[in-house]
C-alpha cells in the first residue's frame, strides 16, 4: 500500500508490519548476491567503475561464519555527500540489514507517516528501501562487484 505524502504530493511505500521489514531484508539480500556474487567470496575492497558514472567501492568491515558487514558508498571528491551505508549480512537467514548510528528521521518527519507504526520500524524500512532502490540504480548504470579488480 502506498500512503500519499503531505509535503511532496509523492506516494511513499510504507510497511504495514514487521513482516513487511522482513522481507525488505530478503529483498535486499537478493539484489546484493545479484549485485555481488558470493558475498562471502568478496575481496576485503573493491570499486567499481562505470564510464560517466560515478565509481562505487564496497569495502567488507566483518567477516564471520554467518555474517559479514559491508560499507557500499559513492567516491564522491567531498566525502561528506557520502551515501556510507553499512549492511549487515545474515548469510544463514539470506537476509541483509542496513545497520546505522542513527536514522536521521526527526519528531517533524515522523509525523507525515501515520502515527500506528513504530519510530524503529520507519527508520529500519527507510534504510533498507534506500538500499534496495540504489542497488536497482547501480545495476541499471552497470555498477558490478561480481568481477571487479581487487585495489
Amino acid at each position: 500500500m502506498e500512503v500519499k505524502n503531505k509535503n511532496t504530493d509523492a506516494f511513499t511505500p510504507r510497511p504495514h508490519s514487521f513482516i513487511d521489514l522482513m522481507n525488505m531484508y530478503e529483498g535486499n539480500y537478493i539484489r546484493l548476491r545479484l549485485f555481488c556474487g558470493d558475498i562471502r567470496q568478496l575481496p576485503d575492497e573493491t570499486i567499481s567503475r562505470v564510464e560517466g558514472s560515478v565509481p562505487v567501492s564496497l569495502k567488507v568491515l566483518e567477516r564471520s561464519r554467518h555474517t559479514t558487514l559491508l560499507m557500499i558508498t559513492y567516491l564522491f571528491e567531498d566525502e561528506d555527500r557520502r551515501p556510507d551505508l553499512k549492511v549487515q549480512i545474515y548469510h544463514d537467514s539470506r537476509q541483509a540489514d542496513v545497520v546505522s548510528r542513527n536514522c536521521r528521521i526527526t519528531g517533524r518527519d515522523i509525523r507525515l507517516w501515520e502515527k500506528q507504526f513504530d519510530n524503529v520500524l520507519l527508520c529500519r524500512w527507510r534504510l533498507n528501501r534506500f538500499l534496495y532502490k540504489w542497488l536497482g540504480y547501480l545495476e541499471h548504470q552497470g555498477h558490478s562487484f561480481k568481477s571487479n579488480n581487487n585495489i
